[in-house]
């Protein structure tokens, strides 16, 4: 049977269909409405937070800033003791204020000494704080053209104005003059007054020679490309090990000697360009780094030298082949040792023990491997000593790691007797120096002008914010060698022998003269 039709031409089962079709669609609309209303609302997603985790205290003890209330009956009171209740409540109230005064906040300035913490553990107090962000100020002067100027000494005037007027190497910047392919840990002048002529040691062991006589090519200025040569330098690998050390002949000006943590001493005869080794432990296996050299004017023939075993040693350059006569001095190592220049049987050792000693070598005790020359006095600092160089006026200056140069004066060491004891052994003057040079900086070290011209005492050390200081014997400052060019410490500082040149090297090997 055909379906049937309604005056619109559309059948009864069409119309069924669409009405079942919107009655579906209102039906879903209903739902969605009710579901937006019953379901709870989707916040974003935060990213969760990472758990902080809390430290237990143990918590504080509450003090209570109001008066205790107590029973008259648990204290054991009469009810009609009205006196001893009157006095607990004083008592009572006096402890509430102590109490109280405890957490009120203290107004106006404070002393540190008077607010230290007492306790074993906070014993440095305020000595604790001092030098606490002290730091190398590269630039910054610590001696200034004020302290020349303010000066009222006339001779000190005139020493200061001298030594501060010594100028930089002019012929090439200090970046130029690359020395020592490695760290600078030694140097030496050669005591010709002909011209300057520098030895360097560095960390790796070789030597640096420069000669500051020569002087560049002439260069086309109107050529822009033109290039300036630099300086002629000569190294040598002559050690295995750190050069520490250099020693120069003043009566033969081809020989220089130089020492080494490798354990020998070598000689670089500058006719014959060679280098011979003049001393080293007769077993190969045999470790004796040593850590200074230094040779006495009157005996050229004998060369002393200090070890990192805490020793130290002769060696007569005559018998050859034969073993230096040793001496251990020190548990632990001396850094630095000198003679006295006039009167080189006085030896002046500077040790990791935190000591400066002064030994005699005119009296030697004891038997085979316990002789030792006499020790005839000591001093203590607070850390280590690093170097104590001895002036041809008896004075001794050492440098150590409490920031202070000590100056001793044994101007009357001429009349000491054989194995005289030294009573009060204190230094005459003490001067503030940054002496903190870390791992990448040589240890700063005094060195004594040797045999000065103008007869004044006078040494040279590094300076931490890229200068080399100038004092005297009394512990004045003469002069803060500086110039353009120079990017880093230099830290290995030396007197000419006779004149007034200066030089320093640094970390990087390179070279700084002043004349």
């Amino acid at each position: 049977m055909a379906p049937q039709k309604d005056g619109a031409g559309m059948s009864a089962f069409e119309r069924r269909r669409l009405e079942n079709i919107a009655t579906n669609q209102a039906l879903l609309n209903n739902a969605a409405a009710v579901a937006k209303k019953v379901a709870p609302k989707v916040t974003p997603k935060s990213t969760p937070k990472a758990k902080t985790r809390s430290t237990r205290s143990t918590p504080a003890t509450r003090e209570s800033t109001r008066p205790t209330r107590m029973s008259s009956r648990l204290a054991g009171l009469d009810a009609d003791n009205e006196t001893l209740k009157r006095k607990m409540e004083v008592e009572t109230q006096t402890a509430s204020d102590l109490a109280r005064a405890k957490k009120m906040r203290v107004n106006g300035d404070l002393s540190l000494g008077d607010i230290s913490v007492e306790g074993k553990k906070w014993e440095a107090g305020v000595g604790g704080l001092k030098g606490l962000i002290r730091g190398a100020q590269p630039g910054v002067r610590t001696f200034t053209e004020d302290d020349i100027t303010e000066t009222t000494d006339k001779a000190l005037k005139g020493l200061r104005l001298r030594m501060g007027g010594l100028k930089l190497y002019e012929h090439w910047a200090p970046n130029d003059i690359k020395i020592t392919p490695q760290r600078a840990y030694a140097l030496g002048f050669h005591p010709t007054e002909s011209k300057p002529i520098v030895f360097a040691g560095d960390k790796e062991g070789a030597m640096g020679v420069f000669d500051a006589s020569q002087t560049p090519p002439e260069v086309d200025d109107e050529d822009e490309d033109a290039k300036v040569p630099g300086p002629q330098l000569s190294a040598f690998k002559s050690h295995s090990r750190t050069i520490s050390g250099f020693a120069f002949s003043q009566y033969d000006a081809n020989s220089v000697f130089s020492a080494s943590y490798d354990s020998s001493i070598r000689k670089l005869d500058l006719e014959k360009e060679t280098s011979i080794q003049v001393f080293a432990p007769s077993d190969a296996n045999d470790e004796m780094p040593i850590s200074a050299l230094d040779m006495a004017d009157a005996e050229p023939n004998l060369l002393f030298f200090s070890t990192l075993d805490g020793s130290v040693g002769r060696y007569d350059l005559r018998t050859s082949g034969e073993e230096a006569e040793i001496w251990t001095l020190s548990d632990q190592k001396i850094g630095g040792f000198s003679l006295h220049p006039l009167q080189p049987h006085f030896v002046a050792t500077a040790s990791l023990d935190r000591t400066l000693k002064i030994w005699d070598l005119r009296k030697i005790t004891g038997k085979g491997d316990l002789r030792h020359p006499a020790l005839i006095g000591e001093h203590n600092s607070r850390l280590s000593v690093s170097h104590a160089s001895w002036s041809p006026g008896g004075h001794i200056a050492t440098s150590s790691y409490d920031d202070t140069i000590k100056i001793y004066d044994f101007s009357d060491a001429s009349s000491w007797k054989t194995g005289q004891d030294i009573k009060a052994m204190e230094p005459s003057h003490t001067v503030r120096h940054n002496n903190q040079t870390g791992r990448w900086v040589t240890i700063l070290k005094p060195q004594w002008q040797k045999r000065p011209n103008d007869g004044i005492q006078k040494f040279v050390i590094g300076n931490m914010n890229r200068f080399v200081d100038v004092f005297a014997s009394d512990g004045s400052q003469l002069a803060q060698l500086d110039g353009d060019g120079i990017s880093a410490v230099p830290a290995v500082a030396h007197f000419h022998p006779t004149l007034d040149w200066v030089a320093g090297a640094t970390a990087s090997g390179k070279l700084c003269l002043w004349q």
